[in-house]
This record gives C-alpha cells, sequence and structure tokens, in this order.
C-alpha cells in the first residue's frame, strides 16, 4: 500500500519522490522509529493506567496487583516478537488484519479487522467525552457537549495533516505523560522511604492490610478472584502496546526502525507500568476510602491519593493536566489508528476501495472522516438513555485488543508454515525472534484464556444484561467471522501459496535500483 517511490533513503536522490507517491494515491513513509515509540506508548498510557490501577489495587491488593501486571505484561511480550517479525518482513497499515487475511484466513482477517476498527473508532467518542470530565474538575460549569465538539474538529483536522506532522505532536504528548510518570517514580521512592508525613513506608501495607485481596468471593477462591480479575483489567490496560504495527507502513526504513521501535515501546510500556504499579502499592493502602470513588478526574488516581497521605497538596491539578493530555493523546490515536485499519480492508478488497484514496500529503482522506464521525458517539452522553447506548458501544472495545493479540499470534504461527511451504528460511527475515513457536504459543492460549474469562464474575452473580455487556464484542467477532465465511465460502490459506511478497520493503528497494533510484 505504501508507494515504493516514497521511501526515505531513496528519497534523499529523488526529491519528488513524496509528492509523486501522493499524487498516486498512496500513503507515506514518513514516520520515524521515535515516532512510532510514542504512538504506542501514547495509545496504550491513558486514563485507565492513572486511574484504573486504583480499582486494580482493591481488587486484588498489592502482591496481586503487581504479579497480574507482570504476567500481562510476558503476553503482550509474546504478541510483540510475533509483530515484529511479520511487520518487518511485510510493513503496511493495519498490519493485524491484513497478517490474518493473507496467512491464516479471509474470513478471519476480515472479522479482526473490522471489530478492531470499530474499537478504535468508538474509543474516540471516549476519549472526547473523558476530556470534558476532565476539565470539569477545574470548573463544573463547563458544558461537557461544546467541549466534544471542540476537540472533534482539532483532532480530525489534525489527522488531515502530513503524517510526520501527526508524529511529531503524539511524541510530544506522550513525552509530556512519560515524564509524569518518570517524576512520580522519582516521589514515590522518596514517599517510601520517609519523606512524607507518614514517616518510612517501605512494605508496611503489603502487611497490613495485606498482601492479597479477597475479592467476590472469602478465602483463597476470593484472593484468586481478585488476581485474575486485575489480569483482565490489566490486558485492557496495556492494549495500544501494538500500534506499532498499525504506524509499519508508514514508517522510514522498517527493517530498522519497525524492530526497534517494538523492542523499546514494549520495554518502556513494561517498565512504566510495572514500576509505577510496585510504588502505588508501597505508598497507597488497597483500603484507602479514596480508592472507591467513581470520579472520571483526578481525585481517583492513586498517584494523587499517594500525595495527600504525603501532605503534598498541589499534584492534584497537576495530574489531572496530565490526564488532559492523555485523553487528547489518545484521541490523537484513535483516529489514525482507525483510519489506517480502514485502509488495510479496503487493501485487501474487505472495506470499500473508497477508502484507500488518499489527498496529496497521502492521508486516507474518506478513512479519516469516516473513523473521525464516531467520535460523535460521544454526545449520547448528554442524555441518560443515551449513556446507556454509549457504555454497550464500549463493551464492543474490551475485547477487540484481546481478539487482535490473539490473531497476531495465529498469523505469526500460519506465517511460519508458509515460510517453510515455499522454501524461506526465517534466517532471512530482517528480525527473528527467540524460543518460537512457543512463544507464539503461549500467547495464543493465554490471549484465548483471557478473552474466554474476561466476563467471569457475571457467572458468580448471574445478570442477564450483563452477561451480554461482557461478551458482546466476543459474539459480534464470531458474527462477523461466520457471516462473511458463510457468503464468500472462501478456504483457509494454503501456506504453499500465501501471499508473501506483496507490500515485501526489500522487493520495493529492488524496483527502485532497477528503475534507476526513481
Amino acid at each position: 500500500m505504501v508507494k515504493p517511490d516514497a521511501i526515505p533513503g531513496k528519497g534523499d536522490n529523488n526529491p519528488n519522490s513524496d509528492a509523486s507517491s501522493a499524487q498516486q494515491g498512496e500513503l507515506q513513509r514518513q514516520l520515524s522509529g521515535r515516532h512510532l515509540n510514542f504512538i504506542a506508548i501514547g495509545g496504550t498510557i491513558g486514563t485507565g493506567f492513572f486511574l484504573g490501577t486504583g480499582t486494580a489495587l482493591v481488587k486484588a491488593g498489592p502482591a496481586g496487583c503487581l504479579i497480574s501486571y507482570v504476567f500481562v505484561g510476558t503476553v503482550l511480550w509474546s504478541v510483540m516478537v510475533c509483530l515484529g517479525e511479520m511487520a518487518t518482513y511485510i510493513p503496511t497499515a493495519g498490519a493485524f488484519s491484513i497478517y490474518a487475511s493473507r496467512f491464516v484466513d479471509d474470513s478471519f482477517g476480515f472479522a479482526v479487522g473490522w471489530l478492531y476498527w470499530f474499537a478504535w473508532a468508538t474509543t474516540y467518542a471516549l476519549s472526547l467525552t473523558a476530556a470534558g470530565l476532565i476539565i470539569q474538575y477545574w470548573n463544573q460549569s463547563f458544558n461537557i457537549g461544546i467541549i466534544i465538539a471542540i476537540f472533534w474538529v482539532v483532532f480530525t483536522i489534525v489527522n488531515y495533516l502530513p503524517v510526520g506532522i501527526y508524529g511529531e505532536l503524539e511524541m510530544w504528548l506522550s513525552s509530556l505523560k512519560v515524564i509524569t510518570i518518570a517524576g512520580f517514580i522519582v516521589f514515590g521512592i522518596c514517599i517510601a522511604a520517609g519523606v512524607g508525613q507518614e514517616g518510612v513506608l517501605g512494605f508496611k501495607y503489603w502487611h497490613d492490610p495485606g498482601a492479597f485481596n479477597e475479592y467476590l468471593a472469602p478465602g483463597g477462591v476470593g484472593k484468586f478472584v481478585g488476581f485474575w480479575a486485575v489480569i483482565i483489567q490489566a490486558a485492557v490496560a496495556y492494549q495500544g502496546a501494538e500500534l506499532v504495527g498499525v504506524g509499519a507502513g508508514e514508517a522510514r526504513d522498517p527493517r530498522k526502525t519497525v524492530p526497534s521501535a517494538i523492542r523499546v515501546s514494549y520495554w518502556g510500556i513494561m517498565s512504566l507500568f510495572v514500576v509505577t504499579m510496585f510504588l502505588i502499592t508501597m505508598t497507597v493502602p488497597s483500603n484507602d476510602p479514596g480508592l472507591l470513588g467513581d470520579s472520571s478526574n483526578a481525585s481517583a488516581s492513586p498517584l494523587v491519593i499517594a500525595a495527600h497521605r504525603a501532605g503534598v497538596k498541589i499534584l492534584p491539578d497537576i495530574i489531572n493536566a496530565v490526564l488532559l493530555t492523555a485523553v487528547l493523546s489518545a484521541a490523537n490515536s484513535n483516529v489514525y489508528s482507525g483510519s489506517r485499519v480502514l485502509v488495510a480492508l479496503a487493501d485487501e478488497g474487505q472495506a470499500p476501495a473508497l477508502f484507500k484514496k488518499t489527498n496529496r500529503h497521502g492521508i486516507p482522506i474518506y478513512a479519516v472522516i469516516v473513523t473521525a464521525a464516531f467520535g460523535l458517539l460521544g454526545f449520547l452522553n448528554l442524555s441518560a438513555d443515551g449513556a446507556k447506548v454509549f457504555n454497550w458501544l464500549l463493551n464492543i472495545t474490551g475485547v477487540a485488543g484481546m481478539t487482535t493479540w490473539t490473531s497476531t499470534c495465529v498469523s505469526y504461527l500460519a506465517f511460519m508454515r508458509a515460510l517453510k511451504a515455499q522454501g524461506i528460511p526465517r534466517s532471512e527475515l530482517p528480525y527473528v525472534s527467540r524460543f518460537q513457536p512457543y512463544t507464539a504459543i503461549y500467547g495464543v492460549f493465554f490471549n484465548v484464556l483471557i478473552t474466554l474469562t474476561q466476563g467471569f464474575t457475571v457467572f458468580m452473580d448471574w445478570d442477564t444484561s450483563d452477561f451480554f455487556a461482557a461478551y458482546i464484542s466476543l459474539i459480534l467477532f464470531v458474527v462477523l467471522w461466520a457471516g462473511h465465511k458463510l457468503w464468500y465460502r472462501k478456504p483457509m490459506v494454503d501456506p504453499a501459496t500465501a501471499d508473501l511478497v506483496r507490500g515485501r520493503y526489500d522487493l520495493n528497494e529492488e524496483r527502485l535500483a532497477a528503475d534507476g533510484g526513481v
């Protein structure tokens, strides 16, 4: 989908390459490695990170919470390395659905792509609504509808600018979040060491109220339930790290930038999550009343609660400002990611070809506006009945990320099978990960397990409405897959004929060389 004439490095000898690319309706490779890093970080570290860690601490206790986040981090690692091998070999926008379609099954890729697109498009509405709630922290008289409208216009326009500008903006917005988290890490170490008004804390809260909490059931069963509930919550919190794969189709020299971006973004996200969670468990007891609130602004953040307990009063306003940048960064990523998934679907013939059309900057004009239009669903929150509909739509997004993670590992196993069938050794790949195929199998097993059990609490206290709210996304995925399969009746992909050529970056380079660098 990316025009080879627009490949940086070759473009140095052909200054008109990007212009030529845009005229022919192609995406342009303008994203650097640092852009990819921050797109992944920006898509992952949002309000769920700043606010959701509090509810996780209540459910599982400090030890259960920390173990859950570390464990899900290993599942994410399996996804990222699988993605890395495929995305450096065939770097394409909206990689997940394309790999699923080319290596596994066309219907499988159809279901993965459309559910993933819907998740990001709907999450755009959530991000705009969250921005309004956060601003109301300073002034309750602010009308959320006006705020939604203003930010919708701003970020829709931003996504029509050259992708390099989008990457720069995302980098700076994400940098603020990283700086805030780094500051809290230093702050948390100091508080745990005794700088605050409570004196030296150490592992005090691991002993009282305890390392593991009971959740929905007494005794050991309750402690396991709490642990597994946070496993599911952590899986949702980590989602967005895979956006490196979405940006691969517009990355400069993807053979170098994509593997580096995957390593840096994974270890960066993993480190920030785990270290911050560890310090939260040391500075905030799991029974603190502030963790039980349902506020959507800074007052519910365990970072703020830790500051209050230490006697620091200024932090809430700072954290709320960072929360605002977090949701604005997320809104920016939502439109970008969703539009590129639409491009990928159109490229595979699974969406109207209209979505492939780009402007002179290489921006998919129709894919962006259709994705951005879903942000207007945020206005549903202005009425009580609309809010119920909106919340049901958002439930669909919960499992979409897990199906994408699962599909990435499944696609990788099929990718390996195709390489073997076509006589291509893995040693020829630009990036080769360790412990394969066991890493991919590990990822498939736990992603499927988490997906199937993500609504397990409904079975402990049955409620039909809650059941469908929890599993509607999984039901929708099956309907999309089965419906497409029954309509087109295409067979599973034969490894011997799987498409391992279209979109390969090295073949694009060979074409450029044959054309004299034009």
